[in-house]
């Protein structure tokens, strides 16, 4: 597994239940990856889920019903809150680029703990299917800005070195399947898009 990726994932039934989620992921080929996914990049940490990375050439292929499992990355991108530690910038650049336009289908096995509590001791009930952020706001106050102190990372930074991304940013389903669902006023962002707004 030779992709470092940290990123954030609200649950899509349960979108106060927010995780800050680590992938350590392998590249099957340019339309395909998979992630084992971690609460943190220590010797102690523990496995919570595992994610499965498509290209848009490969969602656009699947059976409507397949569809509303996958999340959208362009605003974790777009936004800087998905990092990739320890590359050089030009080596993100290209990464994120890769993952431009892309879908995950994640599924969290074990709330280790979140935002809101120490979590679960042992991994205990059903699976829950992840979402993504997709606007300014979804992201419980403090979420990000902890993962970023802790690991010394300018997200705003990072949103502002990926603004040449913006133009390659296509309209993406599943951007809305949560919209109305936060409590905090939400902010859109240049470059993400509901597929289905664009049609109108």
């Amino acid at each position: 597994m030779n992709i470092y990726l940290v990123g954030f994932h609200p649950m899509k039934e349960e979108p106060s239940h927010q995780m800050e989620a680590h992938h350590f992921c392998t590249q099957i080929n340019e339309d395909f990856a998979q992630c084992a996914l971690f609460d943190g990049n220590t010797e102690d940490a523990k496995l919570t889920g595992i994610e499965y990375i498509i290209s848009e050439r490969i969602f656009d292929t699947l059976p409507e019903e397949e569809k509303k499992y996958w999340h959208p990355h362009n605003y974790e991108i777009l936004s800087g809150q998905l990092v990739a530690p320890g590359l050089p910038a030009v080596a993100d650049k290209e990464l994120m680029e890769s993952k431009m336009n892309s879908y995950g289908k994640t599924w969290h096995v074990w709330s280790t703990g979140n935002a809101d509590g120490d979590g679960d001791k042992i991994p205990l009930g059903d699976p829950k299917l992840a979402w993504s952020f997709n606007r300014d706001g979804e992201a419980k106050p403090g979420l990000v800005e902890k993962r970023d102190n802790e690991m010394d990372i300018d997200s705003r930074e990072k949103r502002q070195e990926r603004k040449d991304l913006i133009p390659l940013a296509k309209p993406q389903e599943g951007v809305d399947a949560l919209k109305g669902e936060f409590p905090r006023e939400t902010q859109e962002i240049p470059g993400v898009q509901s597929k289905k707004d664009s049609n109108l």
